[in-house]
């Protein structure tokens, strides 16, 4: 087949946004296991920074974006797919383009009740919600959740599975407007860490005694010691981001006085081990936002040649929701 020609996002040298450039960019014919598809819309996401900076390896140039939806247009050998399947990835180099080939045991079939831009939008954030609250800390009816950052893309989408699992959820959020996302989300008990000097103590408070059985925490280095701190005995602390900034390391005796907690740095690949695992999760996943018990918020929508002002929004904190690059 001819190849198919189209814009993409593309990292022409590590730095800043000023570095992205759209060019067209020929995608070759797919290979054996691989599908070529035309994406609907890409997911905007902090990796991308990494990788523009020169944080995370890659030799520029390179198509930028690792999340998206879209349909196929043609297949290689042995895909297991068909023209006109609608697909969705995660951790997928190359995403931000009209066209991209990809390798079809990364594909996830969407849905047709899904909007594409919402699959798009629901990949990496819905599965890193999903296995934390299935897998890291298998949540039950009774479980007390404390959700920092709770009216981030993570965050509201963690929020709404904790309350469909049946747990109490404590949420904090920065500024009055956050705190009414996460209220509106659900949750049971709200704090506006910008608006208390002591975030341990009203943790304690919200969540009452013993303490939470669980914190997700993608804060890190600013909200570490109160998540610890709001604890019952034997409680996890789960750690999957680090938002403000890294934690420093600690003494390990600390979860000992605390009531032997658990502590836990989990990532999303190591919850997507095998092809019959990312099904299983991006499976659940459509199937709660198609019977509408679980709503994804798209915070703004970019053309691709506006994509540098959609990173500065994402770095600059200026936004709810997800961020998608429409190519």
């Amino acid at each position: 087949m001819s190849h198919q020609h189209g814009p993409a996002l593309v990292v022409t040298r590590h730095g800043g946004t000023e570095v992205l450039a759209v060019e067209d960019h020929a995608a070759g014919a797919p290979r054996a296991g691989e599908a070529l598809v035309e994406v609907a819309a890409a997911g905007v996401n902090f990796i991308d920074v990494y990788q523009r900076e020169g944080v995370y390896p890659g030799e520029p140039p390179f198509v930028v974006g690792s999340e998206g939806a879209g349909t196929v247009v043609a297949v290689g050998d042995g895909a297991g797919l068909e023209v006109g399947d609608r697909v969705a990835w995660a951790m997928v180099p190359g995403s931000a383009a009209r066209y991209a080939v990809l390798p079809a045991a990364d594909l996830v079939p969407v849905p047709d009740e899904v909007d594409l831009e919402v699959a798009a939008a629901a990949m990496l954030q819905g599965m890193t919600a999903h296995y934390l609250v299935t897998s890291t800390h298998p949540v039950r009816e009774g479980t007390v959740a404390v959700v920092h950052a709770a009216a981030g893309g993570v965050g509201q989408l963690l929020v709404q599975l904790l309350l469909a699992r049946g747990a109490r959820v404590v949420a904090t959020a920065g500024g009055a407007e956050k705190c009414a996302t996460a209220r509106e989300r659900g949750a049971h008990h709200v704090i506006d860490y910008r608006a208390t000097d002591d975030l341990a103590a009203a943790l304690r408070e919200g969540v009452g005694d013993p303490g939470a059985h669980v914190v997700y925490d993608g804060v890190g280095r600013d909200t570490f010691d109160a998540s610890l701190g709001a604890l019952r005995p034997r409680g996890t602390m789960v750690l999957f981001g680090a938002s403000s900034g890294q934690v420093p390391p600690f003494d390990i005796q600390r979860l000992n006085r605390g009531g032997s907690l658990y502590l836990t740095r989990p990532s999303l690949g190591h919850y997507l081990a095998t092809r019959e695992e990312l099904l299983w999760r991006a499976g659940e996943l459509f199937a709660a936002v198609a019977d509408g018990s679980l709503e994804v918020a798209v915070g703004g929508r970019y053309p691709l040649p506006e994509a540098a002002r959609a990173y500065d929004d994402l770095e600059g904190r200026r936004t709810q929701g997800k961020l998608l690059l429409l190519p």
